[in-house]
């Protein structure tokens, strides 16, 4: 096992310099100068514009600006925004309130998708699984937005059962109604994952054999039958852990919940160049992060597994 964490280690380093690289080259070769684009409609002085070029490193070749950002980063520095607030101070203030809510995301998802998936599995073909295939298909093809509004104007505005917008500070209750639109958006592919690996499962022979040894149904489903059918739904709420990172941005606009959504997208607009490649590096970071984690969860859930 810890051979292969190091193997897996060294391969974040390629995905890393790939990753940041792409992204480095892709902002900053974007139309337009962001030092002249501070400013908007005013004509600055030539000497604080070639001050601040210098100050951001425009004035050097774009190699070089990127061997120094990446220096920055090995050592946790991300540099400035070209508002003058250090990244780091972004990313501090506004991280936690994005994991938070990612967090309970996944935690709504996973109980939609591992519950309703397994009883579909358990009775596929009957109306509890074709209902629910109707019901999944009908949240995978509705976006996310309108999912949002409704929720907000139905759950929080006319029943009262939740604030419509985040709060100051984003406390946990707040976030409750926003994360879980982000659930129910999401849930609907790691259930009909669920309810796949399960019914596979279900035909498997070492399940027939835990049936003939004389073990009760109540021991073969949630410790044969279920623990085995999870890897394909932990790898996708990996996956979806990624997304709700970075992709959020339209729930936190809607519900006003002050995370790296709402900043990444605020950086875009004001057009930011340094804030949004460093928030999107951390992103990076973070989505490799989360997919060593559950990796190394496989061997954990499925006992067949073993990494050479």
């Amino acid at each position: 096992m810890l051979r292969y964490i190091l193997f897996r280690l060294l391969q974040v380093i390629p995905v890393l310099l790939g990753t940041t690289f792409l992204i480095y080259f892709l902002v900053f070769f974007m139309p337009g100068d962001p030092i002249l684009a501070m400013f908007g409609d005013k004509t600055p002085d030539p000497a604080v514009v070639e001050r601040l070029r210098e100050q951001y490193h425009l004035d050097q070749p774009f190699f070089i600006q990127y061997l120094l950002y990446l220096k920055g980063v090995l050592v946790g520095d991300f540099g400035m925004s070209f508002s003058g607030q250090p990244v780091s101070e972004i990313l501090a203030r506004t991280f936690p309130v994005t994991i938070k809510l990612a967090a309970m995301a996944i935690v709504f998802e996973l109980i939609f998708a591992i519950l309703i998936g397994l009883v579909s599995g358990l009775r596929k073909g009957k109306f509890f699984d074709n209902i629910n295939l109707i019901i999944g298909l009908l949240f995978m093809s509705v976006p996310i937005f309108v999912i949002a509004f409704i929720a907000q104007w139905g759950l929080g505005l006319k029943l009262g059962w939740f604030r419509p917008t985040v709060g100051a500070g984003a406390p946990v209750q707040d976030l409750i109604l926003p994360a879980l639109v982000l659930g129910v958006s999401l849930y609907a592919t790691s259930m009909r994952l669920t309810r796949a690996s399960v019914i596979d499962t279900l035909n498997q022979d070492f399940v027939r054999t835990a049936y003939a040894k004389g073990l009760s149904r109540g021991r073969v489903i949630p410790v044969h039958v279920l623990r085995n059918s999870l890897i394909p739904t932990i790898t996708n709420t990996a996956t979806d852990f990624g997304v709700l990172m970075v992709g959020a941005t339209v729930t936190e606009g809607i519900f006003n919940v002050p995370g790296v959504g709402n900043a990444l997208f605020n950086a875009i607009l004001k057009g930011d160049n340094s804030l949004v490649v460093s928030f999107v590096t951390f992103m990076v970071l973070i989505y490799l992060g989360v997919n060593l984690v559950v990796d190394l969860l496989y061997a954990v859930l499925d006992p067949r597994i073993r990494y050479a």
